[in-house]
């Protein structure tokens, strides 16, 4: 048998949560194993916790910006997914969230029919969408800073730059995608390791 997916759910509303809990409830493989409506506690108890899928709303105060903030912490300090809720109806503001959020995707608030199909996926392995926001996390790449990511990722890539190049180069990715390290970089981006 098969563990369940552990699944934590961080929004404001709590009745929306109690809603949210009540239909994953229903599903014999997933496990909701925490739920956090305070932003300020929210980190600290996905590192507590160590959900494999967290729930994120965008809007955890007056803009999608705490949540963006939270969920990036999330990715960073633990081997969760970030998969955001949102009431947002903009797709152009939702996938600049989930970018600079590095999320593993989203739903929108309208469509919870499709919450039980895509924490099962992301748990199961990477999506499509999470292909999609990562490479377009990567979009603002030049060619060469491509390269060494890609070096970075452990593929057999031929530079022919010199090391310091390449040295400023991983500068450069760093910087562009707000990282502090090579780790970060590798932890974050891990669907593109070899």
């Amino acid at each position: 048998m098969t563990e369940n997916v552990r699944v934590f759910i961080v929004e404001d509303d709590k009745d929306f949560i109690f809603l949210i809990k009540k239909m994953l409830e229903k599903q014999p493989e997933i496990e909701v194993i925490g739920s956090c409506s305070k932003k300020e506690e929210a980190v600290q108890m996905a590192c507590a916790l160590r959900p494999q899928i967290v729930i994120m709303d965008l809007n955890l105060g007056v803009s999608e910006a705490d949540g963006i903030r939270i969920s990036r912490e999330i990715r960073l300090l633990t081997d969760a997914k970030v998969l955001i809720l949102t009431s947002l109806d903009s797709p152009d503001i939702v996938l600049r969230a989930a970018k600079e959020a590095f999320a593993s995707g989203y739903i929108f608030k309208n469509q919870p029919n499709l919450l039980v199909e895509n924490i099962l996926a992301l748990a199961r392995g990477y999506t499509a969408q999470e292909y999609l926001i990562a490479s377009m996390a990567l979009s603002g790449l030049t060619e060469a800073e491509m390269g060494v990511f890609q070096m970075l990722m452990g593929k057999d890539i031929k530079l022919q730059s010199s090391p310091k190049t390449i040295a400023n180069q991983k500068t450069k990715i760093l910087k562009k995608l707000g990282l502090e390290s090579q780790r970060e970089l590798m932890h974050i981006f891990k669907l593109f390791r070899n």
